[in-house]
């Protein structure tokens, strides 16, 4: 009988051994695929008054998770292992990675406990422990152009810093500044990898896609990033800071254009890139309205997690995870399922409540359902694949 769940490779006698710990992907990506399909449940049970009285709870704590336990799982997860390729030198494997991967895992139970100061140490030293750790190989193989990134991690850090401070009540500023400044992080990230990656995996991927890339158009998109952290660090509100989403939404749907996302519709793996990544100049346009007051600002926030960060992540999760374990870049069914089910979490949870704003809670709970299916799938599905070692034998 052939097995339910079977990524689509040669014929060739199954590895053995265990290599959860080779490379940095393998636990982070599917650590933060069962906390992606769990979180929301948690969130849920926690609002409902089913989980006792935790350190951080409601919106804050779904905020807080969502983006330093899930997102930085995977940012980590992928920085480890594209850094090994960008130093050829090794980043944490094997004892190191675990204890990375148990300090994060820490980290999410903390939260959910009375534990407060225990949960601020965890979740403030995880992201600059793994900067310290990608540093170490960027430094010795002089790997400048990529230094940016410890920087980002070290800031990510400060980030949740900024929220544990404020829960604290030692600092005297909104919790909300450092999800919104980690927000931003985020989405430089986004738009650094995706301006490095979706174009060449287009014209890797679709023979005569011709993706392209104009430097000045970079140079806008990027900057206007920057530039939107700012004024979000500085809590600048109202008309400017409408007017600096607005033009950094021009910048990203032009840069988007010229990858030519409509050559890609038969090429599952590449068109989902193309997908999350157009959720990025919506939560631009999403935030300018709603600073102009004309709807609601967590609709702009759902386009920027569930679209492009979920769109994104369930996309490289799956083309990395191939790649890295000598397997085809060919999505089958139930990646397409995967990349499916995360677009509709998307669509339902921004798109429904924008034409029938009384359906919020309904486009809320199908949304939820939604996504944990789509992480669910992945995570009972590349189980046996991040835990073996690679097909072809080589390291990682």
């Amino acid at each position: 009988m052939t097995p339910l769940l079977r990524i689509d490779e040669p014929l060739r006698p199954a590895p053995r051994g265990f290599a959860l710990f080779a490379l940095g992907f393998r636990p982070f990506y599917l650590l933060a695929s069962v906390f992606a399909a769990l979180s929301v449940p948690l969130w849920t049970l926690q609002y409902a008054g089913l989980l006792g009285v935790p350190y951080l709870a409601g919106p804050i704590w779904h905020a807080h998770e969502m983006l330093f336990g899930f997102t930085l799982a995977v940012i980590v997860g992928f920085l480890f292992t594209a850094g090994r390729n960008w130093t050829n030198l090794p980043t944490p494997t094997g004892g190191k990675l675990a204890a990375l991967a148990a300090l994060w895992l820490a980290a999410r139970v903390l939260v959910l406990t009375p534990y407060a100061l225990a949960a601020a140490v965890a979740n403030v030293a995880f992201p600059l422990a793994a900067a310290v750790a990608l540093g170490v190989p960027f430094v010795k193989a002089g790997n400048r152009r990529n230094y940016f990134f410890v920087g980002l991690l070290a800031l990510l850090s400060l980030a949740a810093g900024c929220v544990h401070l404020a829960q604290f009540g030692v600092v005297a500023v909104p919790g909300w500044l450092g999800i919104q400044v980690g927000l931003d992080v985020v989405l430089f990230i986004l738009v650094v990898m995706g301006g490095r990656v979706i174009p060449m995996f287009t014209n890797n991927g679709v023979p005569g896609a011709g993706a392209a890339r104009s430097a000045w158009v970079e140079q806008v998109a990027l900057g206007s990033v920057v530039v939107l952290l700012a004024a979000d660090a500085f809590e600048l509100q109202g008309l400017p800071l409408a007017a600096i989403a607005l033009a950094a939404c021009a910048a990203h749907a032009w840069r988007w254009a010229l990858w030519r996302p409509w050559r890609t519709l038969r090429v599952p793996i590449v068109w989902v890139l193309h997908l999350a990544y157009l959720w990025i100049p919506v939560y631009l346009l999403l935030r300018g309205l709603a600073e102009l007051g004309w709807l609601m600002p967590s609709l702009a926030t759902h386009a920027l997690t569930v679209g492009a960060v979920g769109g994104l992540v369930i996309g490289m999760m799956t083309r990395t995870a191939r790649g890295h374990t000598g397997r085809p870049l060919k999505a089958d069914r139930y990646e397409v399922a995967c990349y499916l089910l995360v677009a509709s979490a998307a669509a339902v949870r921004v798109v429904l409540p924008l034409v029938a704003p009384a359906q919020l809670i309904h486009a809320a709970l199908a949304s939820a359902l939604l996504w944990s299916a789509g992480f669910g799938l992945y995570a009972v599905r590349y189980w046996p694949v991040l835990s073996r070692p690679r097909l072809d034998g080589r390291p990682g």
